[in-house]
């Protein structure tokens, strides 16, 4: 998969922009402000998703315009195809020259995986991040699985109403024990698939962290089930659930106390390490920074293995805090994707076997 050519008009900052990148590793860089971002947030919005950045549309049309336009010549399924968006007021989009219902009828036709500083989350900040970057990971590889997390949500939702609700009616006391069954049905299911997805996950992502660093570190990925430390690998979903319900059922009391479900996959981690530490509490920025792009690059192996063909990757202001060996990785030893790389710093790309090269400059991009 791959972009062969993006035009965009009152995008951002930039009024209008055409490029033409190359099959393999696109660098853009230039100072900071200048719209290097916004050039791979264009990329991204064509996957169907919305901004990586948390932006509304109105946002992206530039200041003092009526309407934003971006469109694509890109490579997927065998063929050449086109998309195109259009922001004005409302979001409109074309796949092909055929009107569609709504943007996100791009997903799954051009896929993409982005890394930006924000991410940096996944190691940094609590469990939650870790859990929806899973669950992101299977709902691009599985779409079913995004009605099973829905469903979760609001059985988990309804139990926790009505563990605080039993303290006032003591008498819905004996409608638990259906809720319980329904959510270690759901929750077994969804414990296995994240298992499965984890393991897949670890394989890859430990290949491409020891060739980040060079062999020097040893990487490892497992999953946490939170308070079920019983379940092994090759456990069933039948065998995961009735851990779970039993659970469950030991710790009614606390959660009656506390009006809250206590176990559950609401409550699991995805626990990284580097040469058997902790990344989050012992790894350096650099350690921290390359986990992150092992397990965004491992991702995008993949969806590659599932649906045929590598997305396109993105990877925002990702030379900073990487040592020279880091960055020529990078660089050179990506193969099978294109990919597109912003830097402010023209030395980090002096290694650049191949590629293209781009400045940008107040929203305008020039080829190198």
């Amino acid at each position: 998969m791959r972009i062969d050519r993006l035009d965009l008009e009152n995008f951002r900052n930039m009024e209008s922009l055409s490029v033409l990148p190359c099959e393999s590793v696109n660098i853009i860089y230039g100072d900071n402000a200048q719209g290097k971002t916004n050039l791979l947030e264009a990329v991204w919005l064509l996957s169907g998703a919305k901004s990586f950045r948390g932006a509304k549309d109105a946002d992206l049309v530039r200041f003092g315009e009526s309407h934003t336009l971006i469109e694509s010549v890109f490579f997927c399924g065998g063929r050449q195809q086109t998309s195109k968006i259009r922001i004005e007021g409302k979001k409109s989009a074309w796949l092909n020259d055929i009107r569609q219902d709504s943007v996100t009828s791009f997903a799954g036709i051009f896929t993409a995986v982005v890394f930006s500083p924000s991410h940096l989350g996944l190691v940094k900040d609590g469990p939650a991040g870790r859990r929806k970057f899973l669950d992101t990971s299977i709902c691009q590889i599985t779409p079913r699985y995004i009605g099973m997390i829905s469903q979760y949500q609001r059985i988990l939702l309804q139990r926790n109403t009505l563990l605080k609700d039993i303290s006032y009616a003591p008498s819905l006391m004996d409608t638990l024990d259906i809720w319980d069954e329904k959510l270690s049905a759901l929750g077994g299911a969804i414990i296995r698939m994240r298992m499965e997805y984890t393991r897949r996950l670890q394989k890859q992502a430990a290949d491409i962290y020891n060739g980040i660093s060079m062999d020097r570190e040893s990487f490892a990925l497992s999953y946490r089930p939170f308070g079920l430390e019983e379940i092994q690998e090759g456990w069933t979903q039948k065998e995961i659930s009735s851990l779970l319900r039993e659970k469950t059922g030991r710790n009614r009391a606390d959660d009656l106390r506390s009006g809250a479900s206590g176990i559950g996959p609401h409550r699991d981690d995805l626990e990284i390490t580097i040469n058997g530490r902790s990344v989050r509490a012992f790894g350096s920025q650099g350690q921290q920074r390359s986990s992150v792009l092992a397990l965004k690059l491992a991702e995008s192996r993949c969806i590659g293995d599932i649906l045929g063909e590598r997305p396109v990757i993105l990877l925002d202001d990702v030379m900073s805090e990487l040592d020279q060996s880091r960055r020529e990785y990078l660089l050179n030893h990506l193969t099978g994707s294109q990919i597109f790389i912003t830097c402010c710093d023209k030395s980090y790309f002096s290694r650049l076997e191949g590629g293209r090269v781009f400045r940008m400059e107040n929203g305008r991009l020039e080829q190198e």
